[in-house]
């Protein structure tokens, strides 16, 4: 019966697929679709990766190589044209899915893939699962296979510097040949129709990111230095008129003419900023990882102006509600709770306890200090859901001692706490593991035991009625994500995301009517948190969050802000509850926005993309390029699975704020703290 219900879970999953991640960015052909619907993408992965097989992301397959995102081997398959009945060619055939994908359409399938205990694998799959239309062999793909030329139809799932000329001729009058070009980190992928002999139309079809194609009509295996420049690796007229264009109106010349350059954080004059933030009482500011000083210090500086010169009344950040409380404790001078209560002092610390935060904390209790009135002091408050990072802590030293094993699944259950750092190999275990459910229920009533004891610290804030209310929703919403999370659900992100908003609405409700001020809310998250989510691929993925959210209920009066960097250090762990390191970041990838950013050359600066300037511009920030996203969690070697992402940057933010070289927040030490009075809440 469990087996049935896992088929019958996968089978949703692949219908869930096609749905928000196919038809939703418009692939039409349904013998592509129905096909997609059919083909178990999971049997073509190791059973570990399972979990993963139908979110839209590649996944790692042996000898380093990877399956393609289900969109991008659709997009392929579309491209090809197929009716049925058709003899098609792959190149690069890996895990043996998207020849699958063919089979389902054409009448025969052959498959080259240079690995040959990958292709091994792949023969092996497609027989279990009854492809005998399909004949996958290991060979050079780049010189085809001869023996059953000409084909209908060509597909190269790897990326080359040119077009391989023996493909070509190894193409019939009137067929397609779908194969990206470009270096070895970035590529266009191209629809090459033969119109005659030795006549070839192209279509660039979209930007994309494959392993290079390597053999005797591509990349030589040993060869870095031989990436060519985009603009050179089309042949035909189309292509270079399309290289010509993006020549004399780069996207990174024309965003540095519409920036505006940050010399110094301290110094930048803000009122161009303070200017296009104009009346908004949401400001949203993100940050590209969860560890890098400049997002830290200029997020403080901005939040001083609109605080001294916007009225702006109240800081919320990304963290939970008890930790925040105390900073609020100490910044407005209220009661203090018991000494021995500090915040912040479980995994991952330095992401508020570090120098940067301090500054700003104690800037905020002297500008608090000079205020007349009580209701004039700003408040500081926790958005994510009640304690947990703390009580993700307890749970897992309680499960050492009940169940090592789920004890270590739940430690890497807990690094996926953001739609982009989940690492399937770390993770894909977990959702194979009986023991793991055994145990849900009895960890769920330990962290409800948890949270109902830590309720206890934030009792004896004055403002008694907001904590009353906030302690009810946080325990019921937590109950109820941690009950999913165990599970896998993209839903925990949703709810996660969503109790963020309302606890942020609930904010504003509260300050405006028991104040006679107007409540104006800075906030502090992630990217993943504020950009809106509908100009990232977590919206094909069914996730929404807290930028898209504000960004429905208050319109204009919302404004997301945006950061990013190119390279330089950062403090992060290797997997959850492990020490925080200074992690060197890896350069932006090739055709990021992240390296149209760094081609600018201006080392730091502010983009205002609401109105940015040209309107070639303009059209060039709503293209779709792969984006960064760095949490508590780092992974650099295997960063383009579980770092980067799809994003339309002039949808996603309002603003952004760029800062090319960076460097790691610095977390506070023993001798920081000595000294410290009792209400000190970064106490040791």
């Amino acid at each position: 019966m469990a087996s049935t219900d896992r088929l019958s879970d996968y089978q949703h999953s692949r219908h869930q697929m096609v749905r928000n991640q196919l038809m939703s960015r418009n692939l039409k052909s349904e013998t592509v679709l129905e096909a997609m619907r059919t083909v178990p993408r999971e049997k073509f992965l190791s059973e570990d990766m399972w979990e993963f097989a139908y979110e839209d992301s590649a996944l790692p397959l042996i000898e380093g190589q990877t399956i393609s995102q289900p969109y991008i081997v659709g997009l392929m398959v579309e491209a090809l044209n197929l009716k049925g009945g058709e003899k098609v060619l792959e190149i690069g055939a890996g895990s043996g899915y998207a020849a699958a994908i063919i089979a389902q359409i054409a009448d025969q399938v052959y498959g080259i893939e240079r690995i040959t205990a990958l292709a091994e694998r792949s023969k092996m799959v497609l027989d279990n699962l009854g492809y005998h239309n399909i004949e996958i062999m290991s060979g050079d793909g780049t010189l085809g296979y001869a023996q059953q030329a000409p084909y209908d139809a060509i597909l190269v799932s790897a990326g080359g510097p040119e077009i391989p000329s023996t493909l070509k001729q190894q193409l019939k009058i009137g067929g397609r040949l779908v194969i990206p070009i470009g270096n070895r980190h970035y590529q266009r992928l191209l629809q090459v129709t033969r119109i005659d002999g030795d006549q070839f139309d192209e279509e660039i079809i979209t930007r994309v990111h494959f392993v290079p194609l390597l053999g005797e009509e591509g990349w030589h295996e040993q060869s870095d230095s031989h990436s060519i420049s985009i603009e050179n690796s089309f042949s035909s007229s189309k292509s270079q008129q399309y290289a010509e264009q993006n020549k004399s109106a780069d996207t990174a010349t024309l965003m540095a003419e519409a920036a505006q350059p940050i010399d110094s954080i301290e110094t930048v004059d803000l009122t161009p900023l303070l200017d296009r933030i104009g009346d908004a009482r949401v400001v949203l500011l993100g940050e590209a990882t969860h560890g890098t000083s400049e997002f830290y210090r200029f997020r403080a500086r901005l939040t001083q102006e609109l605080i001294e010169n916007k009225g702006f009344n109240m800081v919320a950040v990304e963290a939970d509600w008890p930790d925040a409380a105390r900073i609020d404790q100490y910044v407005r001078e209220l009661t203090t709770p018991p000494s021995e209560w500090r915040a912040f002092t479980r995994f991952p610390t330095w992401m508020w306890r570090n120098k940067e935060m301090q500054e700003f904390v104690e800037w905020l209790r002297r500008h608090n200090g000079m205020q007349a009135r009580p209701n004039l002091k700003v408040g500081f408050y926790g958005l994510d859901l009640y304690s947990m990072f703390s009580s993700i802590n307890e749970v897992i030293n309680y499960l050492k001692d009940v169940d090592p094993e789920a004890a270590e699944i739940a430690r890497e259950r807990y690094g996926c706490l953001t739609p982009w750092q989940s690492d399937p190999a770390t993770y894909g275990r977990a959702a194979t593991s009986g023991e793991y459910e055994r145990c849900e229920d009895s960890v769920v009533d330990m962290l409800m035991d948890l949270m109902e004891k830590q309720a206890e610290y934030v009792a004896n804030d004055g403002e008694s009625y907001l904590d009353a209310m906030q302690n009810a929703r946080l325990v019921a919403n937590a109950e109820a994500y941690y009950r999913i999370m165990y599970k896998g659900y993209i839903t925990s992100w949703n709810m996660r995301d969503s109790h963020m908003f309302d606890t942020l609405c609930s904010l504003l409700d509260f300050k405006s009517q028991n104040t006679d001020q107007p409540a104006k809310i800075v906030v502090w998250e992630h990217n993943s948190h504020i950009g809106d989510a509908r100009a990232t691929s977590m919206s094909a993925r069914g996730e929404h969050n807290v930028g898209q959210l504000c960004r429905s209920k208050f319109g204009d009066e919302a404004y997301l802000i945006g950061f990013g960097t190119h390279a330089g250090t950062v403090a992060a762990a290797d997997n959850w509850g492990e020490p925080m390191q200074v992690k060197l970041i890896r350069p932006s990838m090739e055709g990021s926005w992240e390296r149209v950013c760094h081609d600018t050359k201006i080392p730091a600066f502010m983009l205002g993309m609401r109105q940015p300037g040209s309107k070639i511009l303009r059209q060039r920030l709503e293209e779709e390029h792969s984006e960064r996203a760095i949490g508590v969690i780092y992974r650099p070697q295997s960063e383009l699975a579980s770092h980067y992402f799809q994003a339309r940057l002039g949808q996603q933010f309002d603003e952004y704020i760029w800062f090319d070289q960076t460097k790691a927040i610095t977390p506070l030490n023993f001798e920081a703290m000595q000294g410290m009075p009792d209400t000190y809440p970064f106490g040791l």
